[in-house]
């Protein structure tokens, strides 16, 4: 399966490579980015598998993640998509496709994330026929990824508790943009 390339105004979002290690290493050793998704740095070797982990779903199920760049200066700052992460909550989820979104500490308040989550949608509305629905799963106290999922469309459906912690449930129509 070849990744697309998704560009918006300011960001393309690209097939993630080998190359990209030592980058994703560093965005999820911040503290900065990692106090909602587990509050602890992740190790190089974690880092690598998330990486595989992205590009599995590709090849499995034709949509992932994909690594995030500046237009300008194809600067490396997050990484966004679609996946299957086949969580284990409490109740359980039902099997609809999970949007995320990660970036570095510097790239926060850029806008970045809901120019590229909109960007990614919109390439999955017209092109995975699993994305009627999508869904996402927020810490209650990320309240700017909270922001970003609902400028996207996304709407607080309830809660989960995952690996201990509560998390919010925001789900997505296809094609639907903000209230």
């Amino acid at each position: 399966m070849t990744i697309p390339v998704v560009e918006s105004a300011r960001l393309r979002l690209r097939p993630h490579t080998p190359a990209d290690l030592d980058a994703a290493t560093a965005m999820w050793a911040d503290p900065a980015v990692t106090r909602f998704t587990g509050n602890r740095a992740f190790t190089r070797e974690e880092s690598w598998a998330r990486l595989l982990r992205y590009t599995g779903n590709w090849a499995w199920f034709g949509y992932g993640f994909w690594a995030v760049e500046t237009i300008d200066g194809g600067t490396y700052v997050g990484q966004l998509g679609i996946a299957e992460f086949a969580r284990d909550t409490s109740p359980p989820l039902s099997a609809v496709p999970e949007v995320g979104w990660s970036f570095v500490a510097a790239a926060h308040g850029r806008g970045f994330a809901s120019e590229g989550v909109r960007a990614a949608l919109a390439w999955a509305d017209a092109n995975v026929a699993a994305a009627d629905r999508t869904m996402c799963l927020i810490d209650p106290a990320n309240t700017a990824s909270i922001r970003v999922a609902r400028r996207c469309g996304f709407a607080e459906v309830g809660a989960v508790v995952y690996k201990g912690s509560r998390s919010l449930r925001f789900e997505r129509r296809r094609g639907a943009v903000a209230a």
